[in-house]
């Protein structure tokens, strides 16, 4: 009885501070390939709980080993954007200026019934106040709606409400999305004289830039070791 207890402090203890590793998310904000290594880690981390005879270490070494398989490609995706997409994917836009984009829901295999069960679980019941929708890399599904229905804000009530504009991520630690800077239509110089006005001579110290047809709305600036 006592080496069971012993052996179950210790695997969950274990299990445990994998995750603690492994990152903090909610269930609900799990990738795919995260939700099914929660799984086997629980299920591999039982056996030896449930069996005397199961040597102990046929529960760790499995659980290490699935640490060290999400982990690594983790610390690596951390670096590289490409490889990031083929992990975790990319967001998909769904509406774009109030237009349902037919293709990439058939693509991604959404449909109408999954998409208009999205909108009423943000609070929307009409596909028709809405001006962009993005279905994230989880499942969820990000909203900016048209300006008549956004909220009422402090901001709101000093300016006019103005078109809404899509933010694009142009740059993300130090690396240029060309494709997010195509589709806001402008180029590389334009990106150089943006950050040349926050007094950062390239792209590379830059940790995020965000950009919609006004401008440049958010930018950060990389912080380097000493």
């Amino acid at each position: 009885m006592a080496v069971s207890l012993i052996r179950s402090v210790i695997l969950y203890l274990l299990v445990v501070s994998v995750y603690r590793l492994m990152g903090k998310r909610q269930i609900g904000e799990l990738q795919p390939s995260e939700l099914v290594l929660a799984i086997m880690i629980s299920d591999v981390a039982s056996v030896p709980m449930q069996s005397a005879t199961t040597p102990l270490v046929s529960g760790i070494v499995p659980v290490l080993t699935l640490m060290f398989i999400e982990v690594s490609p983790s610390f690596i995706a951390q670096k590289s954007e490409k490889l990031r997409k083929v992990i975790t994917g990319a967001p998909s836009l769904i509406i774009a200026e109030g237009k349902l984009q037919v293709k990439e829901m058939e693509k991604l295999r959404f449909n109408i019934d999954d998409l208009i069960e999205q909108l009423r679980n943000n609070g929307y019941f009409d596909v028709g106040e809405i001006a962009f929708a993005v279905l994230e890399t989880n499942g969820n599904l990000s909203i900016m709606p048209k300006e008549e229905h956004r909220p009422v804000t402090i901001k709101d009530l000093n300016v006019n409400k103005g078109k809404a504009e899509f933010t694009f991520n142009i740059i993300k630690d130090g690396v240029l999305d060309k494709d997010a800077l195509k589709k806001l239509g402008h180029d590389e110089a334009w990106v150089n004289s943006e950050i040349k006005k926050h007094k950062i001579s390239s792209i590379k110290k830059v940790f995020l830039l965000c950009a919609d047809k006004n401008g440049v709305t958010f930018i950060q600036r990389k912080e380097f070791k000493k």
